[in-house]
């Protein structure tokens, strides 16, 4: 009989934790041997475990590709397959650095997962069809000329663009949408594309953008 393999699932959104070990559980020839909701619980749980799979979400507290780095430096260490939303290149090189061996979006099918932790168990990588000609030339150009801020500021739209001259000057999201009367859902929502669009990681990265820029 085919020895079962093992996993530990590392997410920080209870439902869709819970889901996917349910899932896996479900299949005779994986059985989950942890759980946890944050990088260093997932450490730990690996630590513990021993587990054959880490399953880890990219965006979870302490950073999934940290939790990644720190668990493919340990003896024995398990393989690595990032579950997560995010279809940004530079996750997907990050992760492989860090010592990921799959990637994998949240959208995919229980099959298609299942399939996936089999070929990483069996020593291959995988990375979705559609993301690997990106992650390709991102890997074989890994120091490109970051576009200028004047440039980013160019892709925003009016709206995007008068709402990140209010966050400039510090306003918060709330304050943001009462001189706009916008709800602060959307303002937030507005933040979420502006900060894609700007390559920032936070609102005052992208307030720095924008007044190095405006001046």
């Amino acid at each position: 009989m085919t020895r079962s393999i093992s996993v530990i699932v590392a997410d920080d959104h209870p439902l869709l934790r819970s889901g996917v070990i349910k899932m896996l559980q479900s299949r005779d020839d994986i059985v989950v041997l942890g759980e946890a909701d944050t990088a260093e619980g997932a450490i730990e749980q690996v630590r513990t475990c021993r587990p054959d799979i880490a399953l880890l979400d990219i965006s979870m507290p302490g950073s999934g590709i940290e939790a990644a780095r720190a668990i493919a430096a340990q003896p024995s260490a398990p393989r690595i397959i990032m579950l997560t939303v995010s279809e940004d290149e530079d996750d997907v090189v990050d992760a492989l650095k860090a010592g990921a061996n799959g990637y994998v979006l949240k959208g995919v099918d229980a099959d298609a997962l299942v399939s996936v932790i089999h070929s990483v168990h069996g020593g291959q990588s995988y990375i979705p069809p559609a993301l690997a000609a990106q992650v390709l030339i991102a890997m074989n150009n890994p120091h490109p000329e970051p576009p200028a801020a004047g440039e980013l500021l160019e892709s925003l739209t009016a709206r995007e663009t008068q709402i990140l001259q209010l966050v400039s000057v510090g306003k918060s999201n709330k304050e943001v949408g009462r001189e706009l009367d916008l709800q602060e859902k959307t303002v937030k929502h507005y933040m979420t594309s502006i900060l894609q669009k700007l390559h920032a990681k936070n609102r005052v990265e992208a307030a720095i953008k924008a007044q190095e820029a405006w001046r």
